[in-house]
């Protein structure tokens, strides 16, 4: 117990580990558009599966994921809900600036307070600090402090719950730029871009690897004997932002927030104790993990994190991992090099574009692990 009182705080006072910097050029693979995933497979559990284990490749679907796990294995989840985050609203003309009234997409991405987020809007060069905007005859709402890259506040006409429901009747699921088959989601979508355990809103954007779950696929597991295990992240925006920087130190990850309950933290850590394994379904849940973990244990906590995750860090918590496949150039990207191996995951990236593997959030899913499990 000793280690214990030496080490656990001094993990909680380093926080994040001394990331090596490392040249985002290391992270970059040719992806032609025609391997974009437009629509996810049906039913979602048919999609293809790709399992990487130590540098070794196998092709599988979604629905042999209870043969590829053990009894006694933690499969844990991301239970946020994705809130109907794209919006329309409209400026009225001018007095005296000439021209008509504008159309303006929105996209919302951090809630600052009952009345008040903050949003990405297009064209952005169209609003100024206190413009008003016009989302129905219901809801309207005042800009400020517009930041570069269409980064603006909304201060909405009504708050709390009365926003709430606006927001559910006007928005739609904001699906990821590269999905461009249309520029307004549909009724599939609706149901497609939700996990079907999604509980918590509040994220705006889908923990995509949860979406290849079905209730199916779910009594399976059960019945191998695999455990699940639910924490939330909220999903922001910042998730689908290029690294625009050329080396590592450069880029400013963004922040999500998280909880992880005593129950969900007690019931990994004794997996941890008999030496079972933990898989995270997504990235999310993997970073909430591992920003949780204080030596190899978690510890129940509700927090924001920006951890940024590349290779030579650590992993405390996961032994492996069930993701979609990511940009090139993307931290999602160096997240899974960091856990499989760069080369690995080259090569893995590879196969997988000449086998046919549909990429991003409909796409097909990969099970990671790491090379040591």
């Amino acid at each position: 117990m000793w280690l214990e009182r030496v080490f656990i705080p001094l993990y909680e006072a380093l926080g994040e580990y001394e990331r090596p910097i490392m040249n985002v050029d290391q992270f970059d693979f040719e992806l032609p558009d025609s391997a974009i995933a437009l629509r996810p497979a049906r039913p979602r559990d048919s999609a293809k599966l790709l399992q990487v284990r130590g540098g070794e490749l196998s092709n599988h679907i979604v629905c042999d994921l209870p043969d590829l796990l053990r009894t006694g294995d933690v499969l844990v989840i991301n239970n946020t809900k994705v809130l109907p985050a794209a919006l329309s609203a409209v400026r009225p003309a001018r007095p005296h600036g000439g021209g008509g009234d504008v159309t303006i997409g929105i996209n919302l991405h951090q809630r600052l307070s009952d009345t008040q987020w903050r949003a990405f809007v297009r064209p952005a060069k169209r609003l100024k600090d206190g413009d008003i905007i016009h989302l129905s005859d219901r809801l309207s709402a005042e800009v400020f402090d517009k930041q570069d890259g269409g980064d603006v506040g909304l201060k909405f006409s009504r708050g709390g719950e009365a926003l709430d429901v606006e927001i559910e009747a006007l928005g739609h699921p904001p699906l990821p730029p590269y999905i461009a088959r249309q520029r307004t989601p549909d009724d599939k979508d609706k149901a497609d871009y939700q996990t079907v355990y999604a509980k918590d809103k509040g994220s705006v954007a889908a923990p995509t690897a949860g979406l290849h779950f079905t209730p199916d696929l779910l009594a399976a597991l059960q019945d191998r004997g695999v455990e699940l295990v639910s924490l939330t992240l909220h999903v922001g925006a910042g998730t689908f932002l290029p690294v625009k920087s050329d080396n590592t130190d450069d880029h400013i990850m963004h922040s999500e927030w998280f909880t992880i309950s005593q129950e969900a933290a007690n019931t990994i850590n004794l997996a941890k104790d008999e030496g079972r394994r933990i898989i995270g379904v997504g990235t999310t849940a993997l970073r909430a993990l591992e920003s949780s973990a204080v030596g190899c244990r978690v510890k129940a906590q509700s927090r924001d994190t920006d951890i940024f995750i590349t290779p030579g860090y650590e992993f405390r918590i996961i032994d492996g991992l069930m993701t979609n496949f990511h940009l090139p150039r993307s931290t999602l990207f160096m997240l899974v090099s960091a856990l499989a191996g760069t080369d690995t995951m080259q090569a893995a990236y590879a196969h997988a574009l000449a086998s046919g593997y549909r990429f991003y959030s409909y796409g097909d899913s990969s099970l990671l692990w790491k090379p040591d499990v």
